[in-house]
């Protein structure tokens, strides 16, 4: 589809130095293919990507953070939040760390970022507003993109539909909450241009730090890691 082809010419964008590594998430998040510089095995993940139910936005969030700080550990197992759609909070859900990192300011953190792209609001899984904050308080900025519109799109597979809408005012308090930006893509085109404007931003904001980049697709995660580290997440795809 159009977004597998946008987001195969983001990785062919990146330096051959930088490890990319695939993440998907719909109720729960998990890793596809570990963080790598092998072109081959990055664009093979991405394109045995399926239409999945499910958008854990928050898990998407904390599983990036855990790659950013192996030695803290989260509880992401997935909850159907009926009662708060925003997502469970974190508390409720189980997160836990040993060795949390020090509180320092947002945007601090010059090492990594994190690009969120979603066309949908969060069905499963931990708050994201709270995952977002806790990224904050490591000083990692998450840069939001939002696809769709707010009346929503039936996407389907497999004999069950279902519809998403984009929430942007939560894509805007992710970004907010920690110093990051949000961009609105309306179609592939719009998608390959923040993408050049993230790269473009990012390697100015990291002159001295190797930029990895990754994408996703709509309802995705994609993780923009520096200093060898790289995760792309990618869930659902248009």
């Amino acid at each position: 589809g159009a977004a597998q082809a946008a987001a195969r010419a983001f990785v062919a964008d990146q330096p051959a130095s930088a490890r990319i590594g695939v993440v998907s998430f719909a109720a729960t998040a998990s890793v596809v293919q570990p963080p790598t510089r092998n072109r081959d095995d990055i664009l093979a993940a991405i394109d045995r990507f399926q239409l999945q139910r499910g958008t854990a936005v928050g898990s998407g969030i904390l599983v990036s953070l855990k790659t950013i700080f192996p030695d803290v550990e989260f509880d992401l197992r997935g909850s159907n939040p009926r009662d708060d759609p925003r997502g469970v909070p974190l508390d409720k859900a189980g997160a836990s760390g040993k060795a949390a990192p020090k509180t320092v300011p947002p945007g601090s953190y010059t090492s990594a970022a994190i690009i969120l792209l979603s066309d949908g609001q969060t069905t499963t899984g931990p708050n994201p507003i709270e995952a977002a904050r806790m990224a904050a308080d490591r000083g990692v900025r998450i840069y939001t993109v939002g696809i769709g519109t707010a009346n929503g799109e039936i996407l389907g597979s497999e004999g069950w539909s279902m519809r998403v809408r984009l929430d942007e005012e939560a894509l805007k308090t992710i970004a907010n909450v920690t110093h990051g930006e949000y961009f609105y893509a309306n179609n592939a085109m719009d998608l390959r241009k923040v993408y050049e404007s993230l790269n473009t931003r990012l390697a100015l904001e990291t002159r001295q730090t190797e930029i990895t980049a990754f994408l996703a697709a709509a309802a995705a995660l994609i993780t923009l890691l520096a200093a060898f580290l790289s995760m792309l997440w990618f869930n659902r795809v248009l």
